[in-house]
């Protein structure tokens, strides 16, 4: 039983850990500081803060760190929530249910999942190709700054001066 608290506990941790970087968190934040709360008899939003300090490390380590600044800012909060959601689990073993159901449902499988938006895209190609061709949904993370003025014309955000 102790291996499978862990192992769930883990798998909580991992899941809450990506979705403070991912555009899912609002919905899970709300989710796991309802969990905790409900165990701890603490506040929602002192838990709910205490998730948006960890998402703040975790955020400035990316904008700010390397790679291995990056891996060690995950780590550490995979390790401090994994701790948190064992106890959790230790003291309530009937919370495992509602843990695995919150998992289901920030992966997009639980019956209160979010609906995914899908995208269709039809693309031809009409005579030859040179090189590739190359057809992708997402790649990576973009992040686009700067302002729109009046006229409709981007004004800037590259160190460069304004987008024209």
């Amino acid at each position: 039983m102790e291996a499978e608290l862990v192992a769930l506990a883990t798998a909580g941790a991992t899941a809450l850990v990506q979705q403070m970087v991912g555009d899912g968190w609002e919905r899970a934040r709300t989710r796991i500081a309802r969990f905790f709360a409900a165990r701890s008899g603490a506040d929602e939003a002192e838990v709910g803060a205490e998730l948006e300090a960890a998402r703040d490390d975790l955020l400035r380590a990316e904008r700010d760190g390397d790679g291995e600044a990056v891996d060690e800012a995950r780590s550490e909060a995979r390790t401090e929530w994994r701790a948190r959601m064992r106890r959790s689990l230790r003291a309530d073993p009937a919370a495992a249910e509602e843990l695995r159901a919150i998992l289901d449902e920030l992966a997009g499988e639980g019956p209160e999942a979010a609906p995914q938006p899908t995208t269709v895209v039809n693309n031809s190609i009409d005579g030859g190709v040179q090189g590739f061709a190359l057809q992708v949904g997402t790649v990576g993370q973009m992040r686009i700054q700067g302002t729109v003025g009046p006229d409709g014309a981007a004004d800037g955000g590259s160190p460069g001066g304004p987008r024209r």
